[in-house]
């Protein structure tokens, strides 16, 4: 499906521009428990050497108007190696998640999967706009089923050393901590690989 009123003029703006135009899901953000309005989030630039495939924002990413900006995010930059300003550097790093919008709570109070909308509107748009990108980060189920197909996270995130310049991740939630305490491998292997790999392609 075509992004929303692409006249000439919105041809000419950068896609990030037209991102933060966005509105396709009102409506269904409208019928949701929280009622809310869309708010891309948009956080890429060209010339990003990193790349961090999410899910979507949460609620206090929605409020702040930037990823990452809670818990999930400081065990992200944890497992990353980074500081807070080279996690939110333009210049080095684009975060372009499935979905950009908070897509709001179910009515047991759980997040909603992304809409497919969006990605299809504007995933690989978003993603030519970032042809330098040398390490992709796809974190969580959604982002490594649109990057390498289908599977299990568990299945993915042990075999990272095969998805060549793409490193599955499980979702940084602490909802997950039991996860990493039956996976121990994940904190002793894959993180140093992790760092180091993140490191070279920030400062390569």
């Amino acid at each position: 499906m075509p992004a929303p009123d692409r006249d000439a003029g919105a041809e000419a703006q950068p896609v990030w521009e037209r991102i933060a135009l966005c509105r396709l899901c009102l409506p269904r953000f409208a019928a949701t428990p929280t009622g809310h309005a869309p708010r891309p989030v948009v956080w890429f630039r060209p010339g990003a050497r990193l790349l961090i495939a999410s899910q979507a924002p949460g609620m206090r990413a929605h409020v702040a108007g930037v990823p990452f900006r809670d818990a999930s995010g400081d065990r992200l930059r944890l497992w990353m190696g980074v500081s807070d300003e080279e996690f939110y550097d333009l210049s080095r790093v684009a975060i372009i998640p499935m979905g950009f919008c908070f897509p709001g709570y179910d009515r047991a109070g759980g997040d909603i999967p992304p809409p497919a909308l969006c990605a299809a509107t504007w995933r690989r748009e978003a993603l030519a706009a970032v042809p330098s990108v040398r390490l992709a980060l796809l974190v969580g189920g959604a982002a490594q089923a649109w990057h390498l197909g289908r599977g299990g996270v568990t299945d993915r995130v042990r075999r990272w050393r095969d998805f060549g310049e793409a490193v599955p991740l499980p979702h940084p939630s602490w909802r997950n901590t039991a996860w990493l305490k039956r996976n121990p491998w994940f904190e002793s292997e894959l993180l140093p690989d992790l760092r180091a790999r993140v490191r070279e392609a920030l400062d390569g």
